[in-house]
């Protein structure tokens, strides 16, 4: 990895005086930037929401393209990395660029459960989500295929439950995810990872009838002459075999 010098590096992070965070090292490694931190809480039951900011924006809204130490449910712990991707980030930045690491403990407004992202789900079908709620706020529940969204429903009761219903028009792909939002709180929100959505029947399901039907032609044309309405044709002849030598 290369040291990579972006002008000054500032953290943010908004706990109380117990908890604290140190950016350890800011690196270089190919198309990413790699940053290196500490989070130390005397309560390791702690949870944080970190988010990465730039001064591109004036820190306006948090970098998209990130892994790792990033996000929600963070632990405490030492040499925690975030790695984020500037060049499909920002495309050929050039020019200082100063990061802020934002921080709070994180209590979740609603913490999914068995939620599978390498699930089946198919269009025309209605699935059943749960979580446990954080507080009373409303929900709105979105589901997006990529950056369009699809259908939702905005201040869902935080009741712990909604049937999502993926439309029989939505386009079949694998970069499909809900999002969901504290209606009274637009900060608060996230999006599951990336699913697939396919054809609510299988292709193959559609073609194999087609199949049996041409097969079942096949061998009534292949038949010798009817003996008339409803009487039986004559035997099919046994196969033919070479004669023995």
């Amino acid at each position: 990895m290369k040291r990579l010098l972006l002008g000054p590096l500032v953290l943010l992070c908004y706990v109380a005086s117990a908890q604290v965070v140190t950016i350890k090292e800011v690196e270089l490694s190919g198309e990413k930037i790699v940053v290196t931190y500490d989070l130390d809480d005397n309560n390791p039951n702690n949870e944080y929401l970190l988010n990465l900011y730039t001064s591109k924006d004036n820190y306006a809204q948090a970098v998209a393209n990130v892994t790792g130490d990033i996000g929600m449910d963070i632990k405490p712990g030492t040499d925690k990395k975030v790695e984020w991707n500037l060049v499909k980030e920002y495309g050929g930045y050039k020019g200082r660029l100063a990061l802020e690491l934002r921080g709070k403990v994180y209590v979740p407004f609603i913490r999914l459960k068995d939620f599978k992202a390498t699930g089946t789900y198919r269009r025309g079908k209605t699935y059943n989500l749960n979580w446990k709620a954080g507080n009373s706020d409303p929900v709105n529940i979105e589901l997006y295929k990529g950056g369009q969204r699809i259908t939702g429903e905005m201040n869902h009761p935080n009741n712990g439950s909604y049937d999502l219903y993926i439309p029989s028009h939505a386009k079949p792909g694998t970069d499909y995810k809900i999002k969901f939002t504290d209606a009274r709180s637009s900060d608060e929100n996230f999006a599951t990872q990336t699913f697939r959505v396919r054809p609510k029947i299988p292709l193959l399901l559609k073609i194999l009838p087609v199949a049996v039907v041409g097969t079942v032609i096949f061998i009534l044309t292949s038949k010798g002459g009817s003996k008339g309405e409803g009487g039986g044709g004559d035997d099919i002849p046994d196969p033919a075999f070479p004669p023995k030598q």
